[in-house]
Protein backbone atom coordinates (compact mmCIF):
# COMPACT_ATOMS: atom_id res chain seq x y z
CA UNK A 1 0.00 0.00 0.00
CA UNK A 2 2.84 2.37 0.79
CA UNK A 3 4.29 1.86 -2.68
CA UNK A 4 0.99 2.74 -4.36
CA UNK A 5 0.50 5.77 -2.12
CA UNK A 6 4.00 6.96 -3.00
CA UNK A 7 3.27 6.42 -6.67
CA UNK A 8 0.05 8.46 -6.42
CA UNK A 9 1.97 11.17 -4.60
CA UNK A 10 4.55 11.23 -7.38
CA UNK A 11 1.88 11.37 -10.10
CA UNK A 12 0.10 14.25 -8.41
CA UNK A 13 3.27 16.26 -7.80
CA UNK A 14 3.11 18.03 -11.16
CA UNK A 15 6.24 16.34 -12.47
CA UNK A 16 4.36 14.51 -15.26
CA UNK A 17 2.31 16.11 -18.04
CA UNK A 18 -1.44 15.75 -17.64
CA UNK A 19 -2.70 13.70 -20.57
CA UNK A 20 -4.70 10.54 -21.21
CA UNK A 21 -1.77 8.26 -20.23
CA UNK A 22 -1.47 10.14 -16.91
CA UNK A 23 -5.14 9.45 -16.15
CA UNK A 24 -4.67 5.77 -17.06
CA UNK A 25 -1.68 5.50 -14.69
CA UNK A 26 -3.65 7.16 -11.87
CA UNK A 27 -6.65 4.84 -12.46
CA UNK A 28 -4.38 1.78 -12.52
CA UNK A 29 -2.59 2.89 -9.33
CA UNK A 30 -5.89 3.53 -7.53
CA UNK A 31 -7.16 0.08 -8.58
CA UNK A 32 -3.96 -1.52 -7.26
CA UNK A 33 -4.27 0.47 -4.02
CA UNK A 34 -7.88 -0.66 -3.54
CA UNK A 35 -6.87 -4.29 -4.17
CA UNK A 36 -4.02 -4.02 -1.66
CA UNK A 37 -6.42 -2.55 0.92
CA UNK A 38 -8.87 -5.45 0.38
CA UNK A 39 -6.04 -7.98 0.76
CA UNK A 40 -4.86 -6.24 3.95
CA UNK A 41 -8.37 -6.26 5.40
CA UNK A 42 -8.83 -9.97 4.60
CA UNK A 43 -5.51 -10.86 6.20
CA UNK A 44 -6.34 -8.76 9.24
CA UNK A 45 -9.66 -10.58 9.61
CA UNK A 46 -7.87 -13.95 9.41
CA UNK A 47 -5.31 -12.83 12.00
CA UNK A 48 -8.03 -11.61 14.38
CA UNK A 49 -9.94 -14.88 13.97
CA UNK A 50 -6.77 -16.88 14.66
CA UNK A 51 -5.92 -14.82 17.75
CA UNK A 52 -9.42 -14.97 19.32
CA UNK A 53 -8.91 -18.37 21.01
CA UNK A 54 -5.42 -17.41 22.15
CA UNK A 55 -6.64 -14.19 23.74
CA UNK A 56 -9.61 -15.97 25.34
CA UNK A 57 -7.27 -18.56 26.87
CA UNK A 58 -4.96 -15.80 28.12
CA UNK A 59 -7.90 -14.00 29.74
CA UNK A 60 -8.98 -17.23 31.45
CA UNK A 61 -5.49 -17.91 32.77
CA UNK A 62 -4.65 -14.33 33.71
CA UNK A 63 -3.50 -14.03 37.30
CA UNK A 64 -6.26 -12.98 39.62
CA UNK A 65 -5.88 -10.44 42.39
CA UNK A 66 -3.12 -11.66 44.64
CA UNK A 67 -4.32 -12.21 48.22
CA UNK A 68 -2.24 -11.03 51.16
CA UNK A 69 -0.90 -14.33 52.45
CA UNK A 70 0.25 -15.23 55.95
CA UNK A 71 3.85 -16.40 56.34
CA UNK A 72 3.01 -20.17 56.57
CA UNK A 73 1.20 -20.03 53.22
CA UNK A 74 4.11 -18.21 51.60
CA UNK A 75 6.47 -20.84 53.01
CA UNK A 76 4.23 -23.60 51.62
CA UNK A 77 4.19 -21.98 48.18
CA UNK A 78 7.97 -21.67 48.23
CA UNK A 79 8.29 -25.35 49.12
CA UNK A 80 5.87 -26.34 46.34
CA UNK A 81 7.95 -24.48 43.73
CA UNK A 82 10.62 -27.17 44.00
CA UNK A 83 8.07 -29.88 43.19
CA UNK A 84 5.38 -31.55 45.25
CA UNK A 85 2.95 -34.46 45.28
CA UNK A 86 -0.31 -35.08 47.08
CA UNK A 87 -0.44 -38.75 48.13
CA UNK A 88 -2.97 -40.58 50.30
CA UNK A 89 -1.58 -42.86 52.98
CA UNK A 90 -2.94 -46.37 52.36
CA UNK A 91 -3.13 -47.24 56.05
CA UNK A 92 -4.43 -44.05 57.63
CA UNK A 93 -6.13 -42.57 54.54
CA UNK A 94 -4.64 -39.20 55.45
CA UNK A 95 -3.71 -36.81 52.66
CA UNK A 96 -0.81 -34.35 52.77
CA UNK A 97 1.49 -32.60 50.33
CA UNK A 98 5.08 -33.82 50.26
CA UNK A 99 7.54 -31.42 48.66
CA UNK A 100 10.88 -32.22 47.02
CA UNK A 101 12.68 -30.92 50.11
CA UNK A 102 10.74 -33.35 52.32
CA UNK A 103 8.43 -30.74 53.84
CA UNK A 104 4.92 -31.95 54.59
CA UNK A 105 2.08 -29.52 54.09
CA UNK A 106 -1.28 -30.34 55.73
CA UNK A 107 -4.14 -31.13 53.37
CA UNK A 108 -6.26 -28.37 54.94
CA UNK A 109 -3.61 -25.80 54.00
CA UNK A 110 -3.44 -27.29 50.50
CA UNK A 111 -7.22 -26.92 50.16
CA UNK A 112 -7.01 -23.28 51.29
CA UNK A 113 -4.30 -22.58 48.70
CA UNK A 114 -6.40 -24.31 46.04
CA UNK A 115 -9.46 -22.21 46.93
CA UNK A 116 -7.42 -19.04 46.43
CA UNK A 117 -6.29 -20.39 43.04
CA UNK A 118 -2.62 -20.43 44.04
CA UNK A 119 -1.92 -24.14 43.42
CA UNK A 120 -3.25 -26.76 41.06
CA UNK A 121 -3.04 -30.52 41.19
CA UNK A 122 -3.03 -33.01 38.33
CA UNK A 123 -6.12 -35.14 38.91
CA UNK A 124 -5.25 -37.46 36.02
CA UNK A 125 -2.97 -39.31 38.48
CA UNK A 126 -4.50 -41.47 41.21
CA UNK A 127 -4.25 -40.10 44.76
CA UNK A 128 -2.61 -43.24 46.11
CA UNK A 129 0.21 -42.80 43.58
CA UNK A 130 0.45 -39.09 44.35
CA UNK A 131 -0.99 -36.22 42.36
CA UNK A 132 1.60 -33.64 41.20
CA UNK A 133 0.98 -30.20 42.72
CA UNK A 134 2.14 -27.06 40.89
CA UNK A 135 1.81 -23.33 41.32
CA UNK A 136 -0.60 -21.42 39.14
CA UNK A 137 0.20 -18.05 37.60
CA UNK A 138 -1.60 -16.43 40.53
CA UNK A 139 0.57 -18.44 42.93
CA UNK A 140 3.74 -17.27 41.21
CA UNK A 141 2.46 -13.71 41.31
CA UNK A 142 1.75 -14.09 45.04
CA UNK A 143 5.36 -15.10 45.64
CA UNK A 144 6.76 -12.16 43.70
CA UNK A 145 4.29 -9.58 45.04
CA UNK A 146 5.67 -7.01 47.47
CA UNK A 147 4.78 -7.67 51.09
CA UNK A 148 4.43 -5.39 54.03
CA UNK A 149 7.05 -6.08 56.67
CA UNK A 150 4.69 -5.40 59.57
CA UNK A 151 0.99 -5.36 60.23
CA UNK A 152 -0.71 -2.22 58.92
CA UNK A 153 -0.91 0.61 61.40
CA UNK A 154 1.82 -0.66 63.69
CA UNK A 155 5.13 1.06 64.22
CA UNK A 156 8.23 -0.73 65.41
CA UNK A 157 8.70 -0.41 69.16
CA UNK A 158 12.18 0.83 70.12
CA UNK A 159 14.11 -1.23 72.63
CA UNK A 160 14.51 0.30 76.07
CA UNK A 161 17.66 2.38 76.44
CA UNK A 162 18.13 3.02 72.71
CA UNK A 163 18.71 6.45 71.32
CA UNK A 164 16.72 8.53 70.47
CA UNK A 165 14.33 7.87 73.28
CA UNK A 166 10.68 7.68 72.32
CA UNK A 167 8.71 10.80 73.15
CA UNK A 168 6.32 10.32 76.09
CA UNK A 169 2.68 10.05 75.16
CA UNK A 170 0.71 13.31 75.39
CA UNK A 171 -2.46 13.56 77.36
Amino acid sequence: MTVYRSQLNSLSSGEYPVDSKWFERIDRTIDLLEEAARTRDERQAHAVAALEPVEAAARDKAPRKVPDLPAPDVAALLAITQGAKLPRNLLTQQMYVVTASGTRIPYSQMQRLEEHGLVDRDTSHHVTAGQPVTLTDTGRAALTAPRSTSAPGTAPVPRPGTWPAAAPARR
